[in-house]
């Protein structure tokens, strides 16, 4: 899989300098891959909190490093445990700067237990007081095996807590005692839709297009179910009901009425879109549970590369845990939020009043209003008949639906028809078009056919002569051009529009027949329309094709002249 790295030895080097070089409280540790707090003076007297792991989890754990929230970090390579001696370094820093006590908080992860264990024996001997809490938050094993639970995105919370107390002068042991509660108070299950590789492997293993896994660990490691993809409201209950089975030795106990801080991580590459929906549905069962959620994180915490999949984290809080979770802190990574509690039902603000207008023509009745329903009935008539040519156009620049666009349109204008009798006064006619086109056509198209038609209803207002529809006209394109920013030979819909209009100046004679100048005005659209397959695109989706791929005339112009042809 491709990668942005410059090389697959230097990736994680790489991604920590770019890190420090952003963000002027961090500073590497010379000769390590250790990145510390740029105040580390003030650090004399209080207890330093150190954390790390293999790299390929950001914003985890140097995201995290900040006032209240971490010292320091120790980063290892790619899904690799950092070194002894990196861990040792970074904790003689830390007591040479004056700390009374130095936290390790390290995931459940052999490599890492080992790594930092070691690197805390040697610092004890060397007379520091250190200790070393291991965060196994993993709740996918029923039956976790002798290595335990793994640590994965509650380890952030643990940061927090620890960070917070650590801030407000807690001393080692207290941390120590609080963090450990807070932690058995916690859980974490992932899910994922594709997996992760690694700069320069190929990926750690293979999901079907129609299959995610349930439990999988922050490297690739096996999740404990393949299942097919659900749709996310199921996905989430499915990872609810697991966390909280109390058959599984891995569960969180959630009794309706206690109050839980959830996370909503993203483990890479999942879109932001997705995200949002995940969160919106684990808000909702986790209510329908009676639980309470008193704050919801949503974003990337702690990642898996580019793994498609979300973690959900849970942890049972009361009010001097959620208050540790709500102190300020400088991490760049923790997000600044309001703080309060997560809901499904929380209150709209309301829709606006709709501003009123001038009454509509009350008789909508009478050989206005009959001839009006005529011409609209041909317009959408002539629209249905064409949907699949335009469609067929736009497929060679668009995404294929311009033929459904104005489908919508038509059908719209037929149900509006169908609920009451057109107004007779053109103004008025035009200004609900307008209205309609903007709520039911949608598109780009819809937009520009109702500043079309707005434009043009304005300068009908309290006018019926043939002069003022050619005016009309003129002021619907100019309004389309300033916020369309086409301009006749564009290849767009104003191709066929701007000819028509310049046939139409004709009406301002005096003594011109209006239906010679209509039909002079529908050939002029139509001559119009098929010239734009001889135009490079200048404005709209079709600018971003080369113009030699478009052969056929543009499907907006081609609109236009219909729906002028239909009038006529």
């Amino acid at each position: 899989p491709k990668k942005l790295v410059n090389s697959v030895s230097g990736c994680a080097d790489d991604a920590l300098a770019g890190l420090v070089s952003c963000n002027p409280g961090l500073r590497l540790l010379q000769g390590h891959r250790v990145i510390l707090r740029d105040d580390l003076p003030a650090l004399r007297g209080r207890v330093a909190l150190l954390s790390g792991g293999g790299s390929g989890h950001e914003p985890a754990h140097a995201g995290y490093i900040g006032k209240g929230m971490l010292t320091g970090v120790v980063a290892g390579a790619v899904f690799t445990s950092p070194s002894v001696g990196s861990v040792l370094a970074a904790i003689r820093v830390l007591a040479q700067a004056g700390a009374v006590g130095i936290l390790l908080i390290v995931k459940n992860y052999t490599g890492d237990r080992l790594n930092f264990g070691m690197a805390l024996e040697r610092a004890r001997s060397e007379g520091a007081d250190v200790r070393m809490v291991v965060v196994g938050d993993d709740c996918a094993f029923a039956a976790p095996g002798k290595a335990g639970r793994r640590g994965i995105c509650g380890t952030v919370l643990i940061h927090k807590v620890a960070g917070a107390l650590a801030e407000a002068g807690a001393g080692l042991d207290e941390i120590v005692e609080k963090v450990t509660a807070a932690s058995k108070a916690m859980g974490t299950l992932g899910l994922s839709l594709s997996p992760c590789s690694i700069p320069g492997s190929k990926p750690s293993f293979q999901l079907a297009e129609d299959e995610m896994e349930l439990g999988l660990g922050i490297h690739g490691e096996a999740g404990v179910r393949r299942m097919k993809v659900l749709p996310v409201d199921e996905a989430v209950e499915t990872m609810l009901k697991h966390m909280t089975d109390p058959s599984n030795a891995s569960h969180i106990s959630l009794t309706p009425g206690c109050s839980v801080v959830l996370m909503v991580n993203n483990l890479g590459g999942l879109s932001c879109l997705e995200l949002g929906i995940v969160a919106g549905a684990a808000v909702r069962r986790l209510e329908s549970r009676g639980i309470r959620i008193a704050r919801a994180l949503v974003g990337s915490f702690m990642t898996a590369l580019e793994m498609a999949g979300v973690s959900l984290t849970l942890m049972v809080v009361d009010e001097e845990l959620l208050r540790l979770i709500d102190a300020k802190t400088t991490a760049m990574a923790w997000p600044n939020i309001v703080a309060g509690p997560a809901t499904s039902r929380r209150e709209e603000v309301p829709a606006p009043m709709d501003v009123p207008g001038k009454p509509l023509d009350e008789t909508g009745t009478g050989p206005g209003a009959a001839r009006a329903e005529q011409v609209l009935e041909r317009v959408c008539s002539t629209l249905l008949d064409i949907q699949d040519k335009l469609n067929q156009l736009d497929r060679a620049a668009g995404d294929g639906d311009c033929g459904h666009t104005h489908a919508r349109a038509a059908h719209a204008i037929r149900e509006w028809m169908r609920s009451r009798p057109p107004p007779a006064t053109p103004s008025q006619l035009l200004s609900c078009l307008a209205d309609l086109l903007l709520e039911k056509m949608g598109g780009s198209s819809g937009v520009l056919y109702g500043l079309f038609l707005t434009a043009a209803a304005r300068s009908l207002h309290g006018r019926s002569d043939p002069a003022a529809w050619a005016d009309a006209v003129d002021s619907g394109i100019d309004t389309m051009q300033r916020y369309g920013g086409a301009a006749p030979g564009d290849r767009t819909m104003l191709d066929s529009l701007c000819a028509a209009a310049k046939a139409l100046h004709s009406l301002r004679t005096p003594g011109a027949d209006p239906l010679q100048v209509l039909e002079a005005a529908v050939q002029s659209a139509e001559v119009a329309a098929e010239a734009t397959k001889h135009m490079e695109a200048g404005a709209g989706r079709a600018s971003y094709i080369r113009s030699s791929r478009l052969e056929h005339p543009d499907p907006g112009a081609v609109a236009v002249a219909a729906v002028l042809g239909a009038v006529l």
